[in-house]
């Protein structure tokens, strides 16, 4: 048997552009991806603290070291720029193996999204 359990969480980042003209996903810095342990095109849960949304989508790489948080697509109405969100990601295990595992919580600054 699998459960789920958490496995990444960005905590606290602000949306710098929405682009509703764009296939869709969520593009995150490069940084805070590897921070996280989330990979390109990994499927993430994105929580808006402003107005109570939440989506899933997938992620595309952003340019390290830029703070971008854009939400593309259909998502872009999800959220205004300046929005806080949260970015989860999930793994399935087994019991024994989520017992010693230990999430990857990443707490950028949430005024320029970068690590600190």
């Amino acid at each position: 048997m699998l459960i789920t359990l958490l496995k990444s969480k960005i905590h606290r980042v602000r949306i710098t552009e929405a682009n509703l003209n764009y296939v869709g996903s969520i593009t995150i810095d490069e940084d805070l991806m590897e921070a996280a342990s989330i990979i390109e095109n990994e499927k993430v849960q994105v929580v808006n603290l402003n107005n109570g949304e939440r989506l899933e989508t997938y992620v595309i790489k952003g340019q390290r070291d830029s703070g971008i948080i854009c939400l593309n697509g259909p998502a872009a109405r999800k959220a205004l720029v300046d929005d806080l969100v949260i970015v989860i990601a999930y793994a399935h295990m087994t019991p024994e193996e989520a017992k010693v595992f230990k999430p990857f919580l990443v707490y950028p600054d949430s005024q320029t999204n970068k690590l600190k």
